[in-house]
């Protein structure tokens, strides 16, 4: 290989590193995304479910040493080190099957993910009390709101909190309630009685709520396959980037002769 074809191969083996640590900043940053978020499903899930939380720290890791070698591979190319470019290249090959094993196993568990998130909100919604300060609650009156729904499979749900059905009048979840588009986002939480044209003394029928009806089951289902489906695009960006990263590190560290320790940057 001439020396004008070892120049264009290190020069893009660095620039697939370069790609390489921005996307590995990507997911790092959707792993602490999982954990910070406090106002959307995430949080509900998070703190109900202890296989999200070791996802979202699995996500971490596997960013921050995606990140790491991407480092060492813009060092090695740039440089020509050898011995950077063997452990880069050893390194990314453990990656991209960890990634393919971590991808079979997740997809294998879908089913149970979803009976999982139907169990966790059933159970949210039965024990849910008014007038007390609780994140998941706050979480679960988010999703609500703002996906236009109630309950999990229909407003049905909620006939299961025995707060709500003792109350004698029209009483229903304020989060579920019917808005208009130009109404304010602020999201109300809680119950609230109805208004005194449709109270319905001695009993509270769920006929009489002024609230959606549709479950928030299926947008649930489909805001997680979307910000799944983001999540895997860029996975499979980083495993197509992996694959070129380790064909050109292998051929770049074939043609290196000698090792030059003078060209590794002192610190």
């Amino acid at each position: 290989m001439g020396s004008a074809c070892i120049k264009v191969t290190k020069y893009f083996l660095f620039l697939f590193n370069l790609l390489f640590f921005i996307l590995g900043a990507v997911i790092l940053g959707f792993g602490v995304w999982i954990l910070a978020d406090r106002s959307s499903f995430i949080f509900v899930l998070q703190n109900s479910s202890s296989s999200l939380n070791v996802g979202a720290y699995v996500f971490i890791g596997v960013g921050a040493v995606t990140m790491l070698m991407g480092f060492l591979g813009c060092v090695g190319a740039v440089n020509e080190v050898r011995c950077l470019l063997g452990l880069y290249f050893a390194f990314l090959l453990l990656i991209l099957i960890t990634q393919v094993a971590a991808g079979v196993l997740f997809y294998f568990n879908m089913d149970k993910v979803k009976q999982e998130m139907g169990s966790i909100v059933i159970k949210l919604i039965q024990n849910y009390k008014d007038d007390q300060e609780d994140r998941l609650q706050e979480g679960w009156d988010y999703v609500q709101a703002q996906g236009k729904c109630c309950g999990w499979i229909s407003f049905y749900n909620w006939t299961e909190n025995a707060e709500l059905m003792n109350r004698t009048n029209v009483t229903y979840p304020c989060s579920c309630e019917k808005k208009r588009d130009d109404d304010s986002h602020f999201v109300r939480k809680g119950f609230c009685e109805a208004p005194d044209a449709n109270r319905t003394e001695g009993i509270n029928s769920p006929e009489d709520w002024p609230v959606y009806h549709e479950g928030c089951m299926e947008k649930v289902q489909m805001w997680l396959q979307d910000n799944l489906g983001i999540i895997l695009g860029v996975c499979v960006g980083v495993a197509v980037i992996e694959l070129l990263g380790m064909l050109l590190s292998i051929c770049l560290c074939r043609h290196v002769h000698s090792e030059d320790y003078s060209k590794v940057p002192k610190y």
